[in-house]
């Protein structure tokens, strides 16, 4: 069993030079939002321009921060290089209805067809997975924006990360049928035409176009010399079981995993006889876990982190975590 850190997160972050899209999840509550910060934060420090961006819709950003970053990239105060950004989902999702709305138009006018558009929006927009997809969007338009060398994003609890970037793989599959439709539809109206005229086709163009989109961000998310996505955890059941489940998924779909951060560690020079029986209490179920995560997460652990005696919360505190994160 291994007991020890064989590969840091500073020396899994030189080892990879090229890495520029850093993912942070996990179960809600162990310390996403913080980690990503102060892993932002080290990597502005080195000299890199950075974006802290957050695809969790709800957002704690601005709070960790202590200013606000909501609703478009702001140059977070006290940290040169660094960017951050709270997506705004509701901008975000009436851009993709309007959206929408111009394309289901597009087909209309195209197919010679009476019905408003109005009607076709709604119904496409009440999926659950709405909000995901455009999300999803807005983060892919960051990636390939390409304005940042290194991009760190804060993710929704797990189960949502894995299906935020996971429709990569979906909307291609999802586009490549629509496109084979789209091309046998378009080969049976020129052929019962009267014309041998080619009309133009604005919903084919713009399959074509969100297809290589998707292309690109699927190439960039599972390249392992680019992307790696950071399971973040606390020495408990819960935890540790939400993120041994989803590593096997996210292997799975190419994404490539970077390792694993153990948070909130009791400090056990700080305890002794005399500490309470719910602290003493608290570091044998502790040790008991940390044992598990060796185990589970051989070779795969990058950082382990201590409880801190106050909250994570502005450049301060998470200076100090960054300390820790990157020793």
């Amino acid at each position: 069993m291994t007991t020890s850190i064989e590969t840091s997160m500073k020396k899994y972050v030189g080892d990879h030079q090229r890495l520029k899209y850093l993912f942070f999840g996990g179960k809600g509550g162990v310390g996403k939002t913080a980690l990503a910060g102060a892993t932002a934060i080290w990597l502005a420090k080195q000299g890199r321009r950075v974006m802290l961006a957050s695809t969790n819709p709800v957002h704690s950003l601005s709070g960790l921060l202590g200013q606000n970053v909501f609703g478009k990239p702001t140059l977070v105060d006290g940290v040169p290089n660094l960017w951050a950004y709270e997506i705004d989902t509701k901008d975000t999702i009436e851009r993709s209805k309007q959206e929408i709305r111009d394309k289901i138009q597009w087909f209309l006018k195209f197919a010679d067809i009476s019905t408003k558009a109005e009607e076709f929006v709604e119904s496409a927009t009440m999926n659950p997975a709405f909000e995901e997809s455009a999300m999803f969007e807005n983060m892919v338009d960051l990636m390939l924006g390409g304005e940042y060398d290194v991009y760190v994003f804060d993710t929704a609890p797990t189960a949502n990360a894995r299906r935020l970037l996971g429709m990569s793989q979906v909307y291609s599959l999802w586009v490549n049928k629509m496109l084979k439709s789209r091309d046998d539809a378009r080969s049976l109206r020129e052929l019962l035409s009267f014309t041998k005229k080619k009309e133009k086709d604005p919903l084919m163009d713009y399959l074509v176009t969100f297809r290589d989109r998707m292309g690109k961000a699927r190439e960039m998310l599972t390249d392992s010399a680019q992307t790696a996505f950071f399971f973040v955890t606390l020495p408990e059941a819960l935890p540790i079981a939400v993120i041994t489940r989803f590593i096997g998924w996210f292997h799975d779909f190419g994404i490539p995993v970077g390792g694993v951060i153990v948070n909130m560690i009791i400090d056990k020079k700080q305890v002794n006889d005399k500490s309470p029986d719910f602290v003493k209490n608290r570091v044998a179920m502790q040790d008991r876990y940390m044992t598990e995560v060796w185990e589970k997460f051989e070779g795969m652990v990058r950082a382990n982190l201590p409880l801190y005696e106050k909250e994570v919360r502005g450049l301060e505190t998470l200076t100090t975590m960054a300390d820790n994160l990157f020793v």
